[in-house]
């Protein structure tokens, strides 16, 4: 196959800044379950690692605005298409890998006759058949069901999905100039500052996360629109003033994540504005910290990230086996440090994880949908 002649450049910065995200969220998910450090300088910012979804769909926005803005003709059918090569094959794989998995270890349940994790009163996931079927068609973030479902972290690619099947009308603003670009910007950033509760933050998944990602996908598409209006004069700026810019930005986020305080409250609204400028000064591409991005591990990483936040259910259940069948009780003296051994042996199976479902799912089905469904029809639709 030849390369689409309506195809952009690769903004390497960003490929690469999707690594860190996804493990933050890992550590996020084990802390939250299993209560945190105590150590203010790690807790303030893994307690805030779900903020990071923020990030993902902004970027999403940002990204296949950048894509789809300059193509000449639209063929909704074909993006619809292409989306679905890369959300779905791994959806797919953890859903049915989750369905083995409560029938698995509730047949182990049966046997030696005591309670399965996916039956106890503190942890009971919403594994109905409609939520199942739900999940087949990626709506189960629609605000249809009580709670998160099957593979929870899931919801996501829902949202995503949702976003993709608007995604005519974004484009269609992202033509109309930098007006709209900054007036899609506001509208994103008043709609999550409306969605903000004094409770739970932005922590929304299964009931109004098609709103949160609607306005950090909002943000993405005016950044984009910003971007491509301003690309030029970024690109003449001088290295040291793009490494500068950068640095502050960086600095600035860090600040917020800290001065913010403790997660899921009001002030968890400003860690936004630098997360989602941090987007726009690394779209340049240049400076010392889209260097950082670059770097092969990093951008490795960024490839198997998808993977790593899809996988991580997986571990962390079969943690919560092994914490139920195999740790002695009552606990020994010696939980204190497995507090500390779990989440890293956690992060470095989900890494070890990402990378074999990305080599053996999500690439191999991608590219096997790529040849025998998008392309089937290439010479018609070109």
């Amino acid at each position: 196959m030849g390369p689409d002649r309506h195809s952009v450049r690769e903004i390497r910065a960003l490929a690469g800044a999707r690594a860190i995200p996804p493990l933050l969220l890992v550590l996020y998910h084990y802390h939250e379950a299993h209560g945190y450090q105590h150590l203010r300088w790690f807790d303030v910012i893994v307690s805030k690692g779900y903020l990071w979804v923020e990030f993902f769909f902004a970027l999403s926005g940002f990204v296949l605005v950048h894509a789809y803005r300059s193509r000449e003709k639209f063929r909704y059918l074909a993006f619809l298409k292409a989306r679905l090569t890369r959300l779905y094959p791994l959806h797919l794989f953890t859903l049915l890998l989750m369905v083995g998995m409560i029938l698995f270890f509730r047949w182990l349940a049966a046997l030696g006759n005591y309670v399965s994790i996916y039956d106890l009163p503190a942890y009971h996931p919403y594994t109905s058949f409609w939520s199942f079927i739900a999940n087949l068609f990626l709506v189960q973030a629609w605000h249809l069901f009580p709670r998160l479902s099957w593979n929870g972290v899931s919801w996501f690619v829902s949202v995503e999905w949702f976003l993709c099947l608007m995604f005519p009308i974004w484009l269609w603003i992202s033509r109309r100039g930098v007006t709209a670009g900054v007036l899609a910007m506001a509208f994103g950033l008043l709609l999550l500052r409306a969605l903000v509760s004094p409770r739970i933050g932005l922590d929304i998944t299964f009931d109004w996360g098609v709103l949160r990602g609607i306005g950090d996908f909002a943000v993405g598409v005016g950044l984009a629109m910003l971007y491509g209006e301003w690309r030029e004069r970024g690109e003449r700026l001088p290295i040291e003033v793009v490494s500068i810019i950068q640095i502050a930005v960086f600095a600035l986020l860090v600040y917020a994540l800290y001065a913010t305080g403790w997660a899921h409250s009001l002030r968890d609204y400003w860690v936004l504005p630098p997360m989602f400028a941090l987007i726009f000064v690394l779209a340049l591409d240049r400076g010392v910290l889209a260097k950082v991005f670059q770097s092969a591990p990093l951008m490795r990483l960024g490839e198997w990230s998808f993977a790593i936040y899809m996988g991580q259910t997986t571990f962390l259940q079969l943690l919560r086996v092994a914490e139920q069948r195999l740790y002695p009780n009552p606990p020994p003296s010696w939980t204190g440090a497995i507090h500390i051994l779990e989440p890293i042996s956690l992060l470095i199976l989900c890494i070890l994880w990402g990378a074999v479902l990305f080599y053996t799912v999500e690439r191999p089905a991608n590219a096997w949908l790529r040849k025998t469904w998008l392309n089937a029809n290439r010479g018609t639709a070109a």
